[in-house]
């Protein structure tokens, strides 16, 4: 989680230096091309700001959701967020893996989804021995989770016994 704090972060200092730092100069500089009623650059840079400002109110936004996400609440038995799952997919008769993460982390295609999507919404709360029905365009699967692995075991193996780090 520490990951999408850092990137929400990022991407608000980036679109706030523009907003405060570029933007007004584009809006000057076209300013400066006289007539702003047939003026494509002034409008454009308006139309840019307008975008910043929505986005900025977005970010800030989720920025303070994922601030309230409380690990404690995140159950140590069942599938939350930050858990690693492994599946079977009887249909198939595959297995695959999940890790559960915020929708700005997920990409299927590493195997990481969103506790928001279809998958993991249909994951979240289950545990080792459940079946899940996952109904998809293609058809209803039937899913049974094999293994688990919390964000609370890997929070754990990250952390020295002194309470420190490692990796920081």
């Amino acid at each position: 989680m520490l990951d999408v704090r850092k990137k929400l972060e990022e991407e608000i200092a980036a679109l706030e230096y523009e907003l405060r730092n570029e933007l007004p100069k584009e809006i000057l500089k076209a300013r400066a091309h006289g007539d702003l009623s047939e003026n494509a650059e002034y409008h454009a840079a308006k139309e840019r700001q307008g975008f910043v400002n929505a986005r900025l109110g977005q970010l800030k936004k989720r920025m303070g959701e994922v601030a309230m996400i409380d690990v404690t609440k995140i159950p140590h038995d069942r599938v939350g967020l930050g858990s690693r799952v492994v599946i079977l997919d009887s249909s198939k008769d595959e297995e695959i893996a999940y890790h559960l993460v915020t929708s700005e982390d997920a990409d299927v295609t590493q195997g990481r989804v969103s506790t928001s999507s279809p998958i993991g919404k249909s994951l979240l709360g289950k545990e080792v021995g459940d079946t899940v029905k996952l109904v998809t365009p293609g058809g209803t699967r039937e899913l049974e989770i094999l293994s688990l692995q919390t964000i609370h075991e890997f929070i754990a193996v990250t952390e020295k016994p002194s309470g420190e780090q490692q990796g920081s």
